[in-house]
């Protein structure tokens, strides 16, 4: 079964010495859709210039993540409302709040958090809804606040790279929100209580994905030299999740891709 990596940060300087390659393992690994990741000013203009460059294997996303919400000004907010006007642009994020690392101060990150769920708004207002590709950590309870300030305005939402606890968890599929789960899966020390969790996941608002060149797989046999993560590495995403919910891979596999298929409108 075709897999889609709805997270891969394929715009990354590591990437820069081997990119085509890395498409190439990808797809011979049975990845056939990658969602690349654009999380900066920088770095969502690459993402949808990627995506042009292999049309129906690569799509983009256009944000600004919380780390760089320093970086949201009037033009800002300006580069991604063109950004998302392209087909291609297929979600609204990466975007939300960050107080693990806060590299950007709170009240910036949640400045710059609403306007981007201000431009979903905008455009289903427009009639050409796009969902949202958002990241959350240790800002579980500001996050729904503001989320909940949107409620009814906007459309669906993917919480990317899921590693909370059972409320969190919860809180998210109250509200519809879609779950993202990556290689933190296959980490004992941090995502042991993740394994408990999956099987509570509604096929339908369940999706993967590798966060790559980040978060690689600690199960994974053998295991690059380099530590850098890549989507060729998803089916075992895949395997490990499939365990855990007590499926069959290939029903695992059948669902995330028809999952992620409809939440990003590829079909």
């Amino acid at each position: 079964m075709p897999l889609i990596d709805i997270g891969a940060n394929l715009t990354h300087d590591s990437f820069d010495r081997d990119r085509d390659a890395v498409l190439a393992r990808a797809r011979d690994a049975g990845v056939a859709t990658m969602i690349v990741t654009g999380a900066s000013r920088e770095h969502s203009p690459r993402a949808l210039e990627l995506a042009q460059a292999h049309p129906g294997l690569l799509y983009a996303t256009a944000g600004v993540h919380p780390h760089h919400a320093l970086e949201y000004t009037d033009e800002c907010d300006a580069e991604m409302r063109a950004l998302l006007a392209h087909p291609q642009v297929v979600a609204v994020g990466e975007c939300g709040l960050d107080y693990f690392r806060d590299f950007s101060p709170r009240p910036a990150q949640r400045r710059a958090f609403e306007r981007q769920l201000q431009i979903a708004a905008d455009l289903a207002d427009r009639g050409d809804a796009k969902p949202l590709f958002l990241h959350q950590r240790d800002a579980h309870d500001d996050f729904v606040a503001i989320m909940k300030d949107f409620e009814g305005r906007i459309g669906a939402a993917v919480v990317h790279c899921f590693t909370g606890g059972r409320r969190e968890l919860f809180d998210c599929l109250d509200r519809d929100w879609h779950i993202g789960i990556t290689g933190w899966l296959c980490d004992e020390r941090r995502g042991a209580h993740l394994r408990e969790l999956v099987p509570s996941i509604p096929a339908h608002r369940l999706m993967v994905e590798t966060d790559a060149p980040y978060l690689l797989p600690r199960t994974l046999k053998p295991s690059p030299k380099d530590r850098r993560n890549e989507p060729a590495f998803l089916p075992h995403i895949v395997e490990a999740l499939a365990r855990d919910r007590g499926e069959d891979v290939g029903t695992t596999a059948a669902q995330t891709t028809a999952t992620a298929t409809a939440f990003f409108r590829l079909a």
